[in-house]
């Protein structure tokens, strides 16, 4: 029962805050880009707060060392829920995720995303869905921000059989950047499709920089998930409060 309330509570806030950002949101075009997006992310850290208070959720990162300070990174994680897309931008340099075109198109809250400029593509496109990401991707990442990219396309409940795809490594080689890997459990308390989340620690280990200049993005992409899904192992037996 108590969880219910809980998980009501937090609801209730995330969205009562979504309201209160409504203004900011529908100005945000008109204010300058680096403004907008410390503005508009705090949604973000509300989120993380009051995820901490309400439900007991909190996380530790280990390798922040591993990310370039100056930005300009390109971000390989894993994606098992949407803690992540709200935590993301608290460690990195205004970052731009590929995501998919329909999420701009949801009210309010797509309206925010879209002014934080992120790498949108239509995936029913195919490969020039593929040849936008590249080429969005990299004018990113000239600006200095980090893209994030899940290779995976979608959340992953944990535990399922890994499904790299081929793109982010694409981009990786393109722009001869070493790739920085991401591994986190998140789902294991913020559960793909769950009302309920139970309390405890995201874990989160940003692994060190993997070599791109020269190499098949095959070569690359099958090095990003081994390093990932080791990792994985481990993290998904934590359930550590």
């Amino acid at each position: 029962m108590w969880a219910i309330v809980r998980a009501s509570l937090f609801v209730t806030g995330n969205s009562l805050m979504l309201l209160v950002m409504l203004p900011l949101v529908l100005i945000s075009p008109l204010l300058p880009f680096h403004f907008r997006y410390r503005s508009l992310y705090l949604w973000g850290r509300f989120v993380l707060w009051w995820a901490r208070v309400i439900l007991g959720i909190r996380h530790r990162v280990t390798g922040l060392e591993n990310l370039p300070p100056e930005g300009g990174a390109l971000i390989l994680a894993k994606h098992q829920s949407t803690w992540e897309t709200f935590f993301f931008p608290s460690i990195l340099h205004y970052p731009a995720f590929v995501l998919k075109r329909e999420l701009l198109r949801i009210p309010i809250f797509g309206w925010g995303l879209a002014a934080l400029r992120p790498i949108a593509i239509d995936r029913s496109a195919g490969h020039k869905a593929l040849r936008s990401m590249i080429k969005q991707s990299l004018m990113a990442l000239e600006q200095g921000r980090d893209v994030v990219i899940f290779p995976e396309g979608t959340r992953q409940k944990p535990g399922a059989p890994p499904n790299y795809r081929i793109g982010g490594a694409a981009v990786a080689v393109a722009s001869g950047r070493p790739v920085i890997p991401v591994a986190l459990n998140s789902g294991l308390f913020w559960p793909k499709g769950s009302f309920i989340k139970p309390s405890g620690t995201i874990d989160v280990v940003i692994g060190p920089p993997i070599a791109t200049a020269g190499r098949k993005a095959e070569e690359v992409n099958a090095e990003v998930e081994a390093w990932i899904e080791e990792q994985m192992q481990t993290l998904l037996a934590k359930r550590q409060p």
